[in-house]
């Protein structure tokens, strides 16, 4: 979708009669039939009449093409600025500028992340060159025109109240900065110099359009390169019932058609493969032709995975393949081929900044042709988290989809992870089973009196970078702010640590050196570790003989539990019913990462006790 598309000419002779956003609006409203958001028409009014500074300059040619606010196929994203022409070598060629009103930028540890003024304050956002590339990426990804008629595209940025350009340019910005040039308030005669080297001759605006009437759909070369990645990487081979799960996915996804839903739900617990499962789905489907995504709701498996598949932890243009479960609101049915949907068990209602759309699951499947959920219930974690059987039943039947199930079970992690799994359960209380006493032959499970201990512990059994601390969420994230203040104070013990920093970003877990930090579920569930140590707060305690929860004890920054205490008031005994299993499960996932050991320290001294009985653990480390 284009809201506008003209000539340099025309867009020229708006801009002199200072109508150019009225244009705009009018054909926005007629286009999608919506009303104009008041700070989107200051945005075009402060930033066209701005474009139009640049594009007077005499050596752009009179008929460049100038398309506004152009929606890439059936994403969210929309380029606010696209300019069309022919490059040196007489090939078609178009000019992504993304649009900017920042007047102060500054530089942030994350890759590819900056800090700006945005609505009511500061706030951590992608840096506009990173932006502006993804949106080539994605347009050579999954656009059929931009292959078929060897399209050239040169992504660049223009921030035109920007006059002090250092946030921006610092030198760990650079990779991207080479790729996606920024220009600032003072540039104009520079960027018009940058157009007419990409742009030589102008199209009226032909190859906008081609892109435009392009399909969505993998090109060759993305399937071909993930691909490439895929083989010989032993983090992605399938063993058993996971190619069994893999193929039946593949055979479903052979039968697509037009206005049909189909839905794979796949259950399985923690170590049962069904991250693997996904990534080499999302490489097959690729490799079919077919519009593909991995899913998740959390950044981190996300990022890890992506991360894992290139070889690579800065952001590149893979990232695309990897989104987010928010994505699919207003999305046209059946656009996507397939939906890959990792974590299905975090799945929620409405996103958590804008409150947009209705339920994730039904979304998904209106999205896509065929969804696969990979699915583990006690893995739910917040008050959001709507994924499960049911809910998966429910729009699948809604959608008259077809549903096919299977079920992946224990494989490598937790060495006899049946055994360690279904004795966690019963010690938190979480079910009954017949492992109330854990086989200490068959998983390392050990409890610390000492978290200092626990601690260096995990530094020792860390020689391949596989080990790492994580904790229930009950202490503030003072360090986010303040990079020199401890998170996590053990005081009788004189432990102090912090939370993983904000700067490494969701593959913290992967990073040499974090051993020091500690995770939380946030930031390491969908994860595996070779070892994990557990810092169980004091949300979770023994009194008068079973594990309880506590969840007045959780940090009041975590969001997980958020609406507790509203809940109370309308009803109390469902609110605790819910916290109760929010917290447990919390617990069961942290103490299920590890796929050789987990060590654990409680701050409650009765249930650190009691976890030493039930393990079969004599004497204290």
């Amino acid at each position: 979708m284009i809201i506008y598309l003209a000539t340099r000419e025309v867009f020229l002779q708006h801009v002199r009669e200072q109508r150019i956003e009225e244009e705009v609006r009018e054909r926005y409203i007629a286009i999608t039939g919506h009303k104009v958001a008041a700070n989107e028409f200051r945005a075009w009014q402060n930033s066209l009449q701005c474009v139009g500074n640049v594009l007077q300059f005499k050596e752009i040619p009179r008929e460049l093409g100038v398309a506004i606010e152009f929606k890439i196929h059936n994403t969210a994203k929309r380029i606010d600025l696209l300019l069309s022409g022919r490059n040196a070598n007489g090939a078609p060629a178009a000019v992504i500028v993304e649009l900017k009103q920042w007047e102060t930028v500054e530089p942030t540890e994350l890759d590819g992340v900056v800090r700006t003024f945005l609505g009511k304050g500061p706030r951590e956002t992608t840096h506009p060159s990173y932006q502006a590339m993804s949106y080539r990426a994605l347009l050579r990804g999954f656009n059929t025109a931009v292959v078929e008629h060897g399209i050239e595209l040169q992504p660049c940025a223009y921030l035109h109240n920007c006059l002090d350009g250092r946030g921006l340019t610092d030198s760990r910005y650079r990779p991207y900065l080479e790729q996606a040039p920024v220009f600032l308030r003072h540039d104009n005669a520079a960027m018009a110099a940058f157009l007419r080297r990409c742009l030589e001759v102008g199209d009226q605006g032909r190859t906008i359009e081609r892109i435009r009437d392009g399909k969505a759909k993998p090109s060759q070369q993305l399937a071909d390169s993930v691909e490439r990645m895929l083989k010989g990487n032993s983090d992605f081979v399938l063993i058993d019932e996971q190619k069994v799960v893999y193929e039946q996915a593949i055979a479903l996804a052979r039968q697509l058609r037009e206005g049909r839903h189909t839905v794979l739900l796949v259950q399985g617990g923690p170590g049962t493969g069904k991250s693997v499962v996904a990534v080499n789905l999302l490489a097959r489907m690729l490799g079919m032709g077919l519009n593909s995504r991995y899913v998740s709701k959390n950044a981190a498996p996300r990022a890890v995975y992506r991360a894992k598949l290139t070889g690579s932890m800065r952001r590149n243009e893979y990232d695309n393949l990897f989104c987010g479960s928010a994505c699919f609101v207003g999305c046209p049915e059946g656009f996507y081929d397939v939906l890959i949907v990792d974590e299905s068990h975090r799945l929620m209602t409405k996103t958590i900044y804008d409150k947009a759309g209705e339920n994730q699951v039904k979304e998904i499947i209106h999205a896509s042709k065929l969804a696969v959920f990979f699915l583990d219930e006690d893995q739910r974690v917040t008050f959001d988290d709507i994924g499960s059987t049911a809910e998966i039943e429910k729009w699948s039947q809604y959608h008259e989809a077809q549903l096919k199930r299977e079920v992946l079970p224990s494989q490598f992690r937790c060495a006899g992870s049946d055994g360690y799994l279904a004795w966690l359960d019963s010690t938190l209380g979480i079910r009954e089973t017949a492992n109330e006493r854990l086989d200490p032959e068959a998983f390392d499970f050990r409890v610390f009196d000492d978290p200092v201990a626990l601690h260096q512990a995990i530094r020792d059994r860390n020689g391949g970078n596989g080990a790492r601390m994580v904790a229930g969420y009950c202490w503030n994230w003072a360090s986010k702010y303040h990079p020199n203040a401890w998170d996590i104070e053990l005081e009788p013990w004189g432990y102090r640590a912090r939370w993983n920093l904000s700067k490494d970003g969701s593959v913290w877990i992967m990073k040499q050196g974090t051993v020091e930090e500690v995770g939380c579920i946030h930031t390491c569930q969908g994860l595996e570790l070779e070892t994990v140590g557990v810092i169980i707060g004091p949300d979770l305690a023994y009194s008068e003989g079973s594990v309880a929860t506590v969840p007045s004890r959780r940090a009041r920054t975590d969001q997980s539990l958020k609406g507790y205490k509203v809940g109370l008031k309308r009803d109390p005994q469902a609110i605790r019913l819910k916290a109760d299993a929010i917290i447990r499960n919390t617990y069961r996932t942290l103490m299920s990462r590890g796929m050789r050991a987990c060590y654990v320290f409680a701050c409650d001294p009765a249930l650190n006790d009691y976890l030493k009985q039930t393990a079969g653990q004599v004497g204290s480390h």
